[in-house]
């Protein structure tokens, strides 16, 4: 009896356990972190701020286009403002800042339709896409500014500057963002994203993703030691 008891009790061990390990990958793989644990930057409490959301939220200074159906007196090109305003002919001021298109086309139909026209069909297209932009720089073969139209995660904006150079080290990327009114970084591994050991984080504009080279040693090597280890954003 003594000995089913033993067996019994390192069962029950053994089942704890796996239960602990849930999300955790054998080896030195950390467990699977999400995105939504990650904060976003202060530009998304912005007015005019892409809030994360599949739709984009246009912002200041994205230029777009107004159509009214069969009142081509109202069609108008227009760029946001820097307070995320815009000017329209009969109704005015319209903030369009933080709105999707969806929402900034039923605004204005419904102002219109208040004192001016029966039923309009509204049409907003955005022209150029200003207000949400993000920085790679570093070991990729085409670094830049990049404006980001919708959901964009980390693989995304390193595609976006052409991928890696040869050189790159694939192990260090690091992701510098404003949050709380404080510069923090976050350091990500481009091959355990790949591999699904970490969720592909995703980025927020004004974001800037530096990708270090191997061997090199750079201005932000005391930055990654500190950095090593940790999951989420850390205040520099």
């Amino acid at each position: 009896m003594p000995r089913l008891v033993l067996i019994a009790a390192l069962l029950v061990l053994a089942l704890a356990g796996c239960s602990t390990s849930s999300g955790i990958r054998s080896g030195s793989a950390k467990a699977v972190e999400a995105t939504q644990s990650l904060p976003p930057p202060d530009s998304t409490n912005a007015a005019g701020a892409y809030v994360g959301v599949s739709d984009y939220r246009v912002g200041p200074l994205d230029l777009i286009e107004i159509s009214v159906f069969q009142v081509p007196d109202l069609n108008r090109t227009v760029r946001i403002n820097t307070s995320g305003q815009i000017s329209l002919p009969l109704i005015g001021v319209v903030a369009a800042g933080g709105k999707t298109v969806g929402e900034l086309e039923s605004e204005i139909a419904a102002r219109l339709e208040a004192q001016y026209l029966q039923d309009p069909q509204v049409t907003v297209f955005v022209k150029e896409f200003s207000s949400q932009r993000i920085t790679v720089e570093g070991a990729v073969k085409q670094p830049g500014i990049f404006p980001i139209t919708g959901k964009t995660s980390l693989l995304q904006a390193i595609a976006l500057a052409k991928g890696f150079e040869e050189l790159a080290d694939e192990r260090t990327v690091i992701v510098f963002r404003m949050i709380e009114g404080k510069k923090m970084a976050a350091l990500f591994d481009i091959r355990q994203i790949r591999a699904g050991e970490m969720e592909d984080p995703q980025i927020y504009g004004d974001d800037i993703v530096v990708v270090e080279r191997s061997g090199v040693r750079s201005a932000y090597k005391s930055l990654v030691d500190g950095l090593r280890g940790l999951v989420g954003f850390s205040a520099l």
